[in-house]
């Protein structure tokens, strides 16, 4: 948790599933003010929770209070656009849940709206700020695993199974972000996603998301909420090291890696070096509290969020062209530069 304490005036729009552990990391943080949802009792209940904290049940409300300078969206995906429009038009600075939104035009038009009023405009790439990711980035950028040859992630679980979102995009954005800044910050050339809907119709429930990038480093990524246990795993292969990360496991056991796995002989054949690996010591904090803090502190130190529109963007790119393939069975589609952003 941060020691520091930030000015009051955020507002939560939206306190259900995940807003409420919003609501509590940006009160600890001292910056919450107003928690807003369209469902009354639930803003007055989170209220209640916290002292001094105010409740309504319209955002528009929000907009012209000169109190609340920054607004924080985990209502649904549906709203973000909307929502976050409308904050931006208002003067305030904005972070959004993932994704950014539903489509590319209007995150184009955040972005570019958030650049031409000044504002700050973060998207909750909540994996981004876990200390292990913070970690791998570091061991990689000082090439301790040598060229990068590729990633692995797979995100399973038995539920929560939502009718409105498929596992795709339920699922795959944070790693989606994480994979996306371990190769560089670029788009994949080409990418090829196939999935199945088993419980209801339309909404696949799995998905299996492979990506290839320039100079052949390559990238896949598994989710489903139709698993019978829980896995949240992410595998870094390099020329010269790898790096697994459990987030299942205690805290001093969830990376490890693995150097010099291989052996050439004389002929130059690989032989595996196999050994347990060794546990990478990372100093334990909450990712969320983490993601809440530098939101606030970008906003004060009017900087680009490490997770910034930008990125966003980039992230529902790569998203979208993942649906095109899961629609076209498989079919490889390549991802659209960005334009003027």
């Amino acid at each position: 948790m941060s020691n520091y304490t930030y000015n009051n005036d955020l507002a939560l729009i939206g306190a259900g599933y995940w807003g409420k552990n919003l609501a509590r990391n940006f009160n600890d943080l001292g910056a919450l003010n107003t928690v807003c949802d369209t469902d009354a009792e639930t803003a007055k209940r989170f209220a209640s929770e916290y002292k001094g904290v105010k409740n309504v049940s319209n955002p528009a409300a929000l907009w012209s209070d000169p109190k609340i300078t920054r607004v924080a969206v985990a209502a649904p995906a549906i709203y973000h656009y909307p929502i976050a429009k409308a904050a931006l038009e208002a003067g305030k600075d904005v972070f959004v849940e993932k994704p950014l939104c539903l489509d590319l035009e209007e995150a184009e038009e955040l972005v570019k709206l958030a650049k031409e009023r000044d504002r700050v405009l973060m998207v909750g790439h909540l994996l981004q700020y876990h200390p292990c990711i913070e970690k791998i980035q570091s061991i990689l950028a000082q090439g301790e695993l040598g060229k990068l040859y590729y990633v692995s992630s797979t995100r399973l679980n038995l539920g929560k199974i939502r009718k409105e979102e498929n596992a795709l995009w339920s699922f795959a954005p944070h790693d989606m972000s994480v994979i996306l800044s371990l190769a560089g910050g670029v788009l994949p050339e080409a990418v090829q996603c196939v999935g199945g809907d088993y419980l209801t119709p339309g909404v696949v429930d799995t998905t299996m998301t492979t990506m290839k990038f320039s100079g052949n480093a390559r990238a896949h990524i598994y989710v489903s909420w139709l698993n019978p246990f829980k896995e949240q795993k992410l595998t870094i292969i390099g020329s010269d090291g790898m790096l697994v990360f459990d987030d299942t496991k205690p805290w001093d056991e969830k990376l490890t890696l693995f150097q010099q796995y291989l052996t050439w002989t004389d002929g130059q054949a690989p032989m595996p070096n196999k050994s347990p690996g060794e546990s990478v010591e990372v100093v334990e904090a909450e990712p969320l509290n983490r993601e809440c803090a530098h939101f606030l502190d970008c906003c004060d130190k009017r900087l680009e969020a490490r997770t910034g529109g930008v990125e966003g963007l980039r992230v529902l790119t790569l998203l979208n062209a993942a649906q095109r393939s899961l629609e076209s069975s498989g079919k490889a589609v390549s991802c659209e530069l960005l334009k003027g952003i």
